[in-house]
């Protein structure tokens, strides 16, 4: 009789490229194998960051990201449309 056990596979070299960045892999690492929630806790450190740069720099800074996805959503509507 076998025994069949699984190992954990070894994430990609763009992973591990992306846990090892301080600040960004303790986050991705959180999201990835922590709770639930991690994510909640993620949108509304975003949120917050950009209120603060909106009352540091005013409304350059609230139109900014509506700017840079602008070619995000150019591609979206290609999706679209291509079917």
């Amino acid at each position: 009789m076998t025994d069949i056990t699984s190992t954990p596979s070894q994430p990609g070299s763009v992973m591990r490229l992306i846990l090892s960045v301080p600040v960004i892999g303790w986050i991705a690492k959180d999201l990835l194998h922590g709770d639930k929630d991690n994510i909640w806790y993620l949108l509304v450190a975003i949120l917050s960051l950009w209120a603060a740069a909106v009352m540091t720099w005013g409304v350059p800074a609230l139109y900014l990201p509506a700017v840079c996805f602008v070619p995000v959503m150019f591609v979206i509507l290609l999706f679209i449309t291509r079917g």
